[in-house]
């Protein structure tokens, strides 16, 4: 029996290898083709997908609106908010310390 499953997971392996190079080629010929008419398009270009100049500083100008505002907002962190002692993780860290003194 285990020379029956022995043969079902080799053949599983060899078919998975098999399918996995051909649609690997497949996909390859599909990016291929389609990438052609992207740049021949200029879809490819790196300033294809931004908006026009007008657009964007307007937006630019925005966004700095709202960042300036968020900073006034901004709380300094107290003391409390630091993490509680954890016995297990003090353990670790002292032992940390002494093999780096050693």
């Amino acid at each position: 029996m285990f020379r029956v499953t022995q043969i079902i997971r080799n053949l599983y392996l060899r078919i998975e290898g098999f399918v996995s190079v051909v649609l690997r080629n497949i996909a390859n010929f599909f990016k291929n083709f389609f990438g052609f008419f992207a740049n021949l398009f200029g879809l490819t270009e790196s300033g294809y997908f931004l908006d026009s100049d007008q657009a964007q500083t307007l937006k630019r100008s925005e966004t700095q609106e709202k960042i300036e505002s968020k900073q006034d907002i901004t709380t300094e962190n107290t003391a409390t908010n630091r993490r509680r002692s954890n016995a297990k993780m003090d353990y670790y860290i002292k032992m940390a310390r002494d093999i780096k003194k050693s």
